[in-house]
């Protein structure tokens, strides 16, 4: 594949009448069919890259040029981490995921350089990660999309174009008409718009990429009187401008902006500068499409390249020639350097100048077999089952009836559940026979754990309502339990919460369990059992209480009484007790604390007032100071010694 002398608006009439689409691939394989191609090219005279998938060059500048790409430098990078080399086409798209685009290397300087390394490392990292996952079967085996559109023309040519050029959308079945139409003149010719935004570097121009209809319709009509003119270029630059501004900074990669949506504004002069410099650029920007409106808006086709935020120069401005959406709108469908005015006219005329290679049509098909059966297998895609979709129990509507029945429940269960005795008894007069007895089951939609009130009033822990509904609803005791509701796990927290009945002569291990049990096994109150026992010995021709009601003894009046007076006589002897003891504790505390009697006190006897007096006092001064502090001590002796001395000065006085 190389670029021929070929103008894409000017292709010959003989060429464009034998052209058709290749039908599998867009894109010839780079590498031609010789089981040797590197070796058949070097012998041919040419020179190739083995490494990005045998492109080969024309002369040596071409490929010393192609070595300091950054296609080139991706490929070995990637070769040498495992992974496989992408062709041009596919760098291209590569470059446009990237926020921010990568440094040209047409540049000689050291600095740029290391800015395009870092840039192409980036790159190799982000494709690595994506390069881990499996392709998915659906486009396993689905031809690759590549920026060109191939002709052949028989028997050995083929001509590619870039898709760019043609309309947006384009069906494969009408590429040759839109080739044709191609060819076709306009007045004023075709114009396009070409900007660049890169690392603070702008380049932009407007271009003529085919002449105006009045100079073609004149040069084919012009007599032998008129002198011939010299012919015009097939590509002119109308307009063109370049500049550059402080964004990023050197080795770090990114803009001050996205730096700062990443990590928090930075604080340091470089910042500031570079801010204003984004801040100048969009400015710059901007201005320049206003002036450039009218030119712009006559264009055919606008190509932008530019990372994600850089595009928002383009669109964000008030009166914009270019809006979003605008299907004259287009990428660079290859890889770009630095913007700069000469990358300007390298990528015109990469755009302009129509692709060729010379491939016969069994070479071609041996391509597409070979293609075909390089590509891998679709993996089964599994069918996934459909998940049973249960259905959901139907919510069946009430009658007013039904509704009016549930509410009375709720109000009756609520009242003996809290023991109100008065609002139940007026309720029950006036409800007894829409509810159908004191014995009915309470319904199942209540989730209430017993079957009858009275059960549901012992084991709430009523005995108001218990003794109401024994005496005068005549309630059933001996209902077992039967509920639904009521399970093992209730019947045992039950059982645990109750305990041994201290009235009851029957352990809690030989009592009914589970359902079997009564409204008398599910209280959990000493008054509420008692209110059953005095029932039964008042009312013990009612109900088999002491069998099939499970209580175990009748508690008459009689013997209440008797165990009240047993009470009082226990109480009065523990009186009795408690006195004899505080009588003992109180006479056993005056023994022990009763000091011993205390010895007479010594007459005091008086000195002679003739007479020296013996310092230090009497002779039982020695016991009368054991048992002292040194500091009493030493008071003590203070204040005798005082004493002494003011004996001597009243004996000292009396003689004079």
């Amino acid at each position: 594949m190389q670029n021929s002398q070929y103008h894409v608006y000017s292709l010959p009439k003989d060429l464009l009448e034998s052209l058709t689409p290749r039908n599998l691939v867009n894109q010839p394989r780079p590498r031609t069919p010789s089981p040797e191609p590197l070796l058949s090219v070097v012998a041919s005279g040419q020179r190739a890259c083995n490494i990005c998938l045998g492109t080969t060059f024309h002369d040596v500048d071409e490929q010393r040029k192609h070595f300091k790409s950054d296609w080139h430098r991706y490929n070995v990078k990637t070769r040498m981490n495992g992974g496989n080399a992408v062709g041009e086409a596919a760098f291209s798209k590569l470059v446009e995921a990237l926020d921010d685009s990568l440094s040209g290397s047409a540049s000689s300087d050291d600095d740029e350089n290391d800015d395009s390394d870092d840039a192409v490392n980036t790159l190799v990292k982000r494709t690595g990660r994506l390069a881990t996952r499996s392709p998915s079967p659906d486009s396993a085996r689905r031809a690759p999309e590549t920026a060109l559109v191939w002709y052949h023309s028989p028997p050995s040519t083929q001509i590619g174009v870039y898709k760019a050029l043609l309309p947006s959308k384009t069906e494969p079945k009408d590429y040759v008409t839109e080739l044709l139409n191609l060819q076709t003149s306009k007045p004023g010719g075709r114009t396009w718009a070409m900007f660049m935004v890169a690392g603070g570097h702008f380049a932009g121009a407007v271009v003529r990429v085919s002449p105006d209809e009045d100079e073609v319709q004149g040069e084919s009509s012009k007599g032998k009187a008129k002198k011939q003119k010299k012919p015009k270029p097939d590509t002119e630059v109308i307009l063109h401008k370049t500049f550059h501004r402080y964004t990023t900074r050197r080795k770090q990669g990114g803009s001050q902006s996205v730096n700062d949506n990443a990590k928090g504004p930075a604080k340091s002069a470089g910042a500031q500068l570079r801010r204003y410099g984004e801040q100048a650029l969009r400015e710059d920007i901007r201005n320049l499409l206003t002036e450039w409106a009218d030119d712009i808006h006559d264009c055919e086709r606008i190509f932008i390249r530019a990372s994600t935020a850089n595009k928002r120069i383009f669109f964000d401005l008030e009166d914009t020639p270019i809006q979003r959406g605008d299907d004259r709108l287009r990428n660079f469908p290859f890889p770009t350097r630095r913007p700069t005015q000469s990358e300007i006219i390298r990528c015109l005329a990469e755009l302009t100048r129509a692709k060729i290679s010379h491939f016969t049509e069994d070479q071609l098909r041996e391509q597409d077999e070979a293609y075909i059966a390089s590509l891998p297998k679709p993996k089964p895609v599994p069918v996934p089952v459909a998940p049973v979709e249960r259905e959901k129990p139907q919510i069946q509507k009430l009658t007013p009836e039904e509704e009016a029945l549930r509410e009375k429940w709720s109000r009756l269960i609520e009242m003996v559940t809290k023991g109100r005795i008065e609002p139940l008894k007026v309720f029950w007069e006036r409800e007894r026979d829409t509810i159908g007895g004191i014995d009915t089951p309470i319904p199942e939609w209540a989730g209430e754990k017993v079957t009858t009130l009275l059960q549901l009033a012992a084991r709430t822990g009523q005995p108001d309502a218990v003794q109401w509904l024994l005496e005068d609803a005549r309630a059933d005791p001996t209902i077992p339990v039967s509920s639904v509701n009521y399970t093992a796990k209730d019947a045992e927290a039950d059982e645990a919460e109750n305990g041994e009945a201290s009235d009851s002569n029957v352990p809690s291990s030989t009592r009914p369990k589970g359902p079997s049990r009564t409204a008398y096994d599910l209280a959990k109150t000493k008054a509420v059992r008692d209110v059953f026992r005095r029932c039964a010995a008042a009312h013990l021709a009612w109900w088999d209480w002491l069998g099939a009601g499970h209580v175990p003894s009748i508690l008459s009046q009689d013997m209440e009484d008797e165990q009240e007076q047993k009470k009082k006589v226990r109480r009065k002897g523990l009186k009795e007790r408690v006195k004899e003891r505080e009588a003992k504790e109180k006479e056993r505390e005056k023994e022990v604390e009763a000091p011993a009697a205390a010895p007479a006190p010594r007459p005091k006897v008086e000195a002679p007032d003739s007479g020296a007096r013996r310092l230090g006092g009497a002779s039982g001064a020695a016991e009368a100071v054991s048992g002292l502090t040194p500091e009493m001590r030493m008071r003590l002796e203070r204040e005798r010694r005082a004493r002494a001395a003011e004996a001597r000065l009243r004996t000292l006085g009396g003689g004079k």
